[in-house]
C-alpha cells in the first residue's frame, strides 16, 4: 500500500486482532474494497492523513465499531453516513467539517463523539460542547444524536408537508381539468345545439321559400288560364247524350221495326209469307194474352170494390 493510493502493501500486515492502523500512511483515499475484505477489523484508525472527502462506499463498512478520522481535512462526511449503524466511538477532531449529514441520527449505537476543531455551524457547536474528558465525549454523541434526529424529524415533516401539498395540488389541477373539460363538454354541447337550430331555420326557410314558389306558380297558372277581357263568352258545354235516352231509342226503333212488320204481314201480299204467318200467329197470341190480363184486371178490380 503507497501512500498515495494504498497499493504495494497488504492491509492484512497491520491488522492486529480486531485492530486496523493505517494512521500516518499520508493516504489521499481510504481502500474501502481492501477494507470490506476484512469484516473482523472493527476497530479503524485512519488518523493523520490526507483525506478530503469519503467515498459513497465508505459506508458500506458496516463492521466498524470505533472509527479514528481525527486530523485529516475531510470536508463533509457521506450523505448515507448512517449506514454504519454498528459504530460506537467516532473521532473527528481537527476536520474541516462544518454541518452533519442528516442521516448522522441513524447511528443509534454511538455512544463517544468528538467535533473539535472543526469549523461547525454555530448551532450545531453549541450542541457538541467539548469533548475533553470521556464525560464530555459520551455527552456530545448523546447531544449531537437528539440534534440531529430532531433536524430529521423536521425535513421528515417537511417532506411530508411538501409531498401533502404536491398531492393537493394535483387534486386540484386534476379537478381543475375536469372542470375545464366539463366546461369544453358543455361549449360543445351547446354549440352542437345552435348548429342543429340554425340548420332546422335553415331548412324551414328552404320550405318555406318553396311552397311561396309553388303558390305564385299555381296563381301565374290560373292568370294564364283566365280569358282576356272583350273575348267571345265561351258556349257552355253541351251535354252527352245520357244510357236511358239512347236505350229508349233502341227500343223505339225496335217497336217501330215490329209495327212495320206487322203492317206489311196484315196488309200486303207478303202474309201467306212463312215469315209473316209466323210473325201473325205471334200477333194473335199477344193480342190474345193481353186482353186476358185485361179481363182478369177487371175481375180483380171488382172484387177490391166489393
Amino acid at each position: 500500500m503507497s501512500r498515495g493510493g494504498g497499493k504495494g502493501l497488504s492491509l492484512k500486515d497491520k491488522l492486529d486482532g480486531n485492530e486496523l492502523d493505517l494512521s500516518l500512511c499520508d493516504l489521499n483515499e481510504v481502500p474501502v474494497r481492501e477494507l470490506a475484505a476484512l469484516p473482523k477489523a472493527t476497530i479503524l484508525d485512519l488518523s493523520c492523513n490526507n483525506l478530503i472527502s469519503l467515498p459513497s462506499d465508505f459506508c458500506s463498512l458496516m463492521h466498524l465499531v470505533k472509527l479514528d478520522l481525527s486530523k485529516n481535512r475531510l470536508q463533509q462526511l457521506p450523505l448515507d453516513f448512517g449506514r454504519l449503524v454498528n459504530l460506537q466511538h467516532l473521532d473527528l477532531l481537527n476536520n474541516c467539517l462544518v454541518t452533519l449529514p442528516v442521516s448522522f441520527a441513524q447511528l443509534k449505537n454511538l455512544k463517544w463523539l468528538d467535533l473539535k476543531d472543526n469549523p461547525l455551524d454555530p448551532v450545531l457547536a453549541k450542541v457538541a460542547g467539548d469533548c475533553l474528558d470521556e464525560k464530555q465525549c459520551k455527552q456530545a454523541a448523546f447531544k449531537v444524536l437528539q440534534h440531529m434526529r430532531a433536524i430529521q424529524s423536521e425535513q421528515d415533516r417537511q417532506r411530508q408537508w411538501k409531498l401533502q401539498a404536491e398531492r393537493e395540488m394535483e387534486k386540484k389541477r386534476e379537478a381543475e381539468q375536469r372542470a375545464k373539460e366539463a366546461k369544453e363538454r358543455e361549449v360543445r354541447k351547446r354549440e352542437k345545439a345552435e348548429e342543429k337550430e340554425r340548420r332546422r331555420r335553415e331548412y324551414d326557410a328552404q320550405k318555406a321559400a318553396k311552397q311561396e314558389m309553388e303558390k305564385k306558380t299555381k296563381k301565374e297558372t290560373v292568370q294564364t288560364r283566365k280569358p282576356a277581357s272583350g273575348s267571345r263568352p265561351t258556349q257552355p258545354p253541351r251535354h252527352k247524350p245520357s244510357w236511358s235516352r239512347s236505350v229508349l231509342r233502341v227500343l223505339l226503333l225496335a217497336l217501330f221495326c215490329v209495327l212495320c212488320t206487322l203492317a206489311a204481314c196484315k196488309l200486303t201480299e207478303l202474309q201467306r209469307q212463312p215469315l209473316c204467318i209466323s210473325v201473325n200467329t205471334l200477333y194473335e197470341d199477344v193480342l190474345a194474352a193481353l186482353q186476358n190480363h185485361k179481363t182478369l184486371q177487371n175481375m180483380l178490380h171488382q172484387n177490391s170494390q166489393q
